[in-house]
């Protein structure tokens, strides 16, 4: 998955120049993607598709890239990937294709795939397809994602075909209560696909305040062993990041994390630089 690809550009003139202080471009974490098997070059923005099977995700993929991807195996796995491009605004942006996935807590490799690229490679922008007919299974993806990262905008796909069945949602509310941007559409007739590249440019240049809805622990007990085990992890792993989550996967022995320990993935994917991400919540 380490071949490039051609980009399409929105107009002829070239992006802008990355400001240094910018605390969301591709460059801050290139060397992690690269060890993810994914060649940022190029580019502006990292953007991660992820979403349960049968959402729509690869029909929501095909509509951004059109023909410009490349299908691959994830380095030393025999999951398949797909990698794309597309301009929008005279920025590029590389679109890394998850394997479908119902969660990021079980041991297999497709959930590995998906979760050590959302830990480590810190994507600048993380596109969660939804099926809009099956929307109480989906959140729980979209759910576990927060907890990783609020740089989060939610496709709320298949909308035709839950009016069709009936089904009213108020994607506004929907969106205060996860705290991340919700986008109504229908893949298939490109419907809403504006919209989507809108949203996933206000995040990715920070334009949007996202304040991406996260679990708290009413025990004290559990609160004090995730934050101690959160700082060892940093001083065991300098500027690594998402160090909350790794230690309450830890605490609860989540095989795949307690494998990153042991196998040294940890420590060959800290980045120095990992994003801030906020602990708020909505309404805190």
């Amino acid at each position: 998955m380490a071949a490039d690809l051609p980009t399409p550009n929105a107009n002829a003139s070239p992006p802008p120049a990355a400001s240094a202080a910018c605390g969301t471009c591709v460059f801050n974490h290139a060397a992690q993607l690269r060890a993810l098997g994914v060649d940022v070059s190029g580019h502006d923005h990292v953007v991660a598709l992820a979403g349960n099977p049968n959402t729509g995700k690869s029909t929501v993929f095909n509509a951004l890239t059109g023909l410009r991807q490349h299908v691959g195996n994830w380095p030393g796995k025999t999951v398949t990937g797909a990698e794309g491009g597309f301009g929008y605004r005279r920025r590029r942006y590389k679109l890394v294709d998850l394997p479908g996935t119902y969660s990021l807590l079980s041991d297999s490799q497709d959930e590995d795939v998906a979760r050590d690229f959302l830990l480590f490679g810190q994507p600048d922008v993380t596109v969660v397809v939804v099926d809009a007919t099956r929307l109480q299974r989906n959140l729980n993806l979209v759910l576990q994602i927060l907890q990783i990262t609020g740089r989060v905008v939610v496709a709320l796909n298949l909308i035709d075909e839950a009016h069709r069945h009936g089904l009213s949602l108020d994607q506004r509310h929907l969106a205060r209560e996860l705290g991340v941007p919700v986008v109504p559409m229908a893949a298939r007739s490109r419907r809403g696909l504006d919209a989507l590249l809108e949203a996933i440019e206000q995040v990715a240049l920070g334009t949007v305040a996202t304040r991406a809805r996260r679990v708290h622990h009413g025990d004290a007990r559990t609160e004090r062993a995730v934050r101690e085990l959160a700082a060892q992890l940093l001083r065991e792993y300098p500027g690594l990041a998402n160090t909350r989550w790794i230690a309450l996967r830890l605490l609860e022995g989540d095989p795949g994390i307690e494998r990153a320990v042991t196998d040294g993935t940890l420590d060959r994917l800290s980045s120095p630089t990992p994003h801030a991400v906020s602990s708020e919540t909505p309404g805190t």
